[in-house]
């Protein structure tokens, strides 16, 4: 049945990463109002394509590696208002060339398990697990792909931040800010929105953390502005 959003719908059975929270945040938590060219690092449902659709401007394009998904994909952005701004192309990033002069922003989602028991599924271990992405070739296809003068938004859990940063500051990339996300005020962050870029942007908005819900369960203040153009109910 999918997901229906406020302006489109994603259709996600069969795609190895479902729709999540975690792509929302992401989508929703990006600067993408004055991007041109958007890059899409492993699309999935294209939920993360659709997001920054509704949000700026830009031609999108985006990139999945498995043909499953990449079907379903492009069956969503047909159906959506944006179709002509939106481009998948099925490859993998490390073959993919992309735009000359490359893109000012790159969205990403990106597997993170290096270790531990992969899911059954062979779509949702690809897509969750980094034997097709690791961060080094992540790190260097960012490096590849964008502008001087772009930036990437990125969303891990805080445990891989440290092996991501690792990768991207032998690139000569920079982590110009972190948003650390947790399910409660009253509980430990668990994911960190990233910001990256070659060198320091000014005037960036300041972006302390972020809790998803209140201790009663309501969303929180910061969760409902960033996603209320989204979400049906808010």
């Amino acid at each position: 049945m999918g997901f229906s959003f406020k302006q489109f719908q994603v259709d996600d059975n069969g795609c190895g990463m479902p729709v999540s929270t975690d792509g929302v945040l992401l989508g929703a938590w990006a600067p993408l109002q004055a991007a041109r060219n958007i890059l899409d690092i492993g699309a999935g449902s294209g939920l993360l394509s659709l997001m920054a659709a509704q949000r700026s401007d830009a031609v999108i394009d985006a990139v999945e590696l498995d043909a499953q998904a990449a079907t379903i994909c492009q069956g969503n952005f047909s159906a959506s208002r944006w179709c002509d701004r939106l481009h998948l192309y099925q490859s993998s990033i490390q073959q993919f060339n992309g735009i000359d002069g490359g893109y000012d922003h790159i969205l990403c989602n990106p597997p993170y398990f290096e270790h531990g028991p992969k899911s059954s599924s062979v779509s949702r271990a690809a897509a969750r697990h980094t034997q097709h992405l690791n961060f080094t070739e992540l790190a260097q296809a960012i490096a590849r792909l964008l502008q001087p003068e772009g930036v990437a938004s990125l969303i891990l859990p805080v445990a891989s931040i440290e092996s991501l940063r690792q990768q991207l500051q032998s690139q000569g990339l920079l982590c110009l800010q972190q948003t650390l996300v947790s399910a409660r005020p009253d509980k430990s962050p668990n994911r960190c929105l990233l910001l990256i870029g070659w060198h320091t942007v000014a005037n960036l908005p300041l972006s302390g953390p972020l809790w998803i819900r209140e201790t009663d369960g309501q969303y929180s203040a910061k969760m409902r502005q960033l996603t209320q153009d989204f979400y049906l109910k808010l």
